[in-house]
């Protein structure tokens, strides 16, 4: 039996329409997600505007917004969901991993194991 392709990365609705809000003043098409070494947790994620898609980003189109996914991020994201928070004191956007294991104190910075794909 074939499964279809999970897709890597979604945003929940707040996320999508917050997204497209700072693309539009941005008048760039897309928005790349990525992961890096920092931070005391070992990795943080990174947010960025793209013109176009390097070689080997992944692209995935959710909720409007067409995102690039960096190849070195794609098994550390794997399942991930993206959604928007506002309070009365600060906005951000937040991960929600099914491969973070653990994160810093403070907040910027997580502890991600990658991904195991179904043989």
């Amino acid at each position: 039996m074939t499964r279809a392709p999970r897709q890597v990365l979604t945003l929940t609705p707040a996320a999508a329409e917050r997204v497209q809000a700072i693309m539009a003043q941005s008048h760039k098409p897309f928005l790349r997600v990525g992961v890096k070494n920092g931070g005391c947790a070992g990795m943080e994620y990174v947010l960025d505007y793209a013109d176009a898609a390097e070689p080997l980003d992944e692209m995935v189109e959710d909720l409007g917004v067409r995102i690039l996914i960096k190849a070195n991020a794609l098994l550390f994201l794997i399942g991930s969901t993206i959604d928007y928070e506002a309070t009365r004191l600060s906005s951000r956007f937040v991960f929600r991993n099914p491969n973070q294991t653990d994160a810093c104190g403070c907040g910027e910075s997580v502890t991600i194991i990658p991904a195991k794909l179904d043989a």
